[in-house]
């Protein structure tokens, strides 16, 4: 009997001043969702109602994809440096970890010569479809941009796709060393050149080492390059995501 009588008249001495907190007894009830905000009732729920929900599919996600990249690199076969280069490959290889591309370089005579190679590249032939004694309908071919310099000032450049036992030239263009970006105009189509000035360009570029014994070493090398960037590739995202 007396702690119920406490608490009337401790009730009674905190309504006048919660009204005065917050306006008249009319405006009371309405305040109270105001007073029991949010921000109150985490101070009388356990926490864990708003941060386990929040959370707990962020762990989970990454988690999943750290065990899938892992298998992933498990999977892929370890590349090995290619060792069957011939001494008789007239250029030098500059191969950075980490770029699609690797940069051949040589001298010759007067000219320097550099070659950018690019990853190779998988097309279909739909000429083929329809033949049953056409080979396999993927064509894999090399993009290259040739550079032959004299000196300073100008160069040429070449940009060629390599196929198997074939070199295509796309196109050529005279360019300035020192107006590099400049937009050069790169000549007509070369299809469209005269039979016997495509083959004496094709002689040109063969004297230099551009020929088809020298590609067919290329797709050897870019395709173990290709799964060596894949696999570094794999583990410095699952690296990122572990940290």
């Amino acid at each position: 009997m007396a702690f119920n009588s406490v608490l009337r008249r401790a009730s009674k001495s905190l309504l006048p001043l919660a009204i005065r907190a917050v306006g008249t007894p009319r405006t009371f009830h309405r305040a109270i969702p105001a007073v029991l905000s949010v921000e109150n009732l985490r101070d009388f729920l356990p926490s864990s109602h708003f941060s386990t929900a929040a959370t707990a599919l962020k762990p989970t996600a990454d988690e999943n994809l750290i065990r899938v990249l892992g298998t992933e690199i498990e999977c892929v076969e370890e590349p090995h440096d290619v060792e069957n280069i011939s001494n008789e490959f007239p250029f030098k290889i500059k191969d950075n970890p980490g770029e699609r591309t690797i940069l051949l370089s040589r001298k010759f005579q007067d000219e320097t010569i550099k070659i950018e190679v690019d990853m190779p590249s998988i097309s279909d032939d739909d000429d083929n479809d329809d033949d049953d004694d056409a080979k396999d309908a993927d064509v894999s071919s090399i993009p290259l941009v040739v550079s032959i310099t004299k000196g300073s000032g100008q160069y040429m450049e070449f940009c060629i796709t390599a196929f198997h036992d074939e070199i295509s030239i796309d196109s050529l263009s005279i360019k300035n060393l020192e107006n590099s970006d400049e937009l050069a105009y790169e000549g007509p189509d070369f299809n469209d050149l005269d039979e016997n000035l495509q083959n004496a360009f094709l002689k040109y570029l063969e004297i230099r080492g551009i020929k088809p014994s020298v590609t067919n070493v290329l797709f050897d090398y870019m395709a173990n390059k290709d799964t060596k960037e894949y696999l570094l590739w794999l583990k410095n995202v699952k690296n990122f995501v572990e940290k």
